[in-house]
Formats: structure tokens, sequence, C-alpha cells
């Protein structure tokens, strides 16, 4: 890993830079299973911001145990890495299936009329909690690919709208 530090020297020219993990990037390149390629048109481009923010939030998560990922980053606020994954199960949810899909009547994920933030006050420290999250999340993802998949019209503004929900999602952790 490389650490230099960015110091100004006294005629203002940069003496050192301090760069955190691995050349600027908090992965390393060989290990960081994101896509880095030339998308042709976009749909292809849009698809692929999605797919990189998706794995983003998957690789801040992997290796934490349950108490880690539902750990409040500043209490009193309920925001956790768990609480986001609900969320954003939540999302590719509404998004992909009641919105794009007309699917209305399904049931709300992480939801009730009661709490309309359970997505984070329900992220507990639970292993069962952690194991639903996941599920949830993992399998929204495959049934909003697989129907954008299915699709030879497409809305960008809903698709543009997912990436940047997935782009604010991801840089709260960073």
């Amino acid at each position: 890993m490389v650490a230099r530090s960015r110091l100004l020297g006294k005629d203002g020219t940069v003496a050192n830079e301090h760069v955190v993990g691995y050349d600027g990037m908090w992965a390393k390149p060989e290990d960081d299973p994101r896509a880095g390629g030339s998308p042709v048109g976009e749909l292809a481009t849009i698809r692929e911001y999605l797919s990189n923010y998706r794995l983003t939030l998957g690789m801040k998560c992997e290796d934490l145990s349950p108490e880690q990922l539902a750990t409040r980053s500043v209490p009193p606020s309920t925001l956790s890495l768990l609480g986001l994954i609900r969320h954003m199960a939540r999302v590719e949810h509404n998004w992909f299936q009641r919105s794009l899909q007309g699917h209305r009547d399904m049931p709300r994920l992480f939801w009730s009329p009661d709490d309309g933030d359970l997505d984070f006050n329900g992220a507990i420290a639970d292993p069962a909690v952690v194991e639903e999250a996941f599920a949830a999340w993992k399998a929204q993802i495959a049934a909003a690919d697989e129907w954008l998949d299915g699709r030879s019209t497409w809305t960008p503004w809903c698709l543009r709208r997912a990436v940047s929900r997935w782009a604010f999602a991801t840089s709260l952790f960073t």
C-alpha cells in the first residue's frame, strides 16, 4: 500500500504527496471486480455505472461481522452499511418492480406504515437480519438486471435516477 504525504513548500511547490490506498484507489487493481471499460452507447454506459456502484457497496461490506455492518455511522443517526444494503434492496425493488413494471400491488421491502425508515431502523446486528438483507438485495439486483436484459426500449430518466441514488449511497462510507 502506498502512502505519501503532500506538503507545500515555502515556495508553494508540492514537496510530497499523500496517497491513501493503492495508487489513490482503495482496492488493489488486480482485486477490483468493477468494470473500467469503454461501453458503447448510453444504455451500456448507465448499466456499467449501475453495476459498479452495486459492486462498490458490496466491496465495502465484505468480511464485516454483523456488528460491524450494523454499526451506526454517527449516532443518533440510523445510517449503517447494513441499513444501506436494506435501503438499496428497497430502492431496486421500488424502481424496477413497482415503478417501471407497474407492480404497485407488491408489498414494499423493509417498510411498514408505522416505520417508513424500517430499512435503517431494522438493521440490527443479527446474523439472520444480515442474511435476509443480502439475499433481498441480491435478488432485487438479479430481477432488475433480468428485466433490463429483456428490454428493447428503455427509460433513460429512470436508470439515470437509479445511478444517482447508487452514487449517493456508495459515497456515504468512503
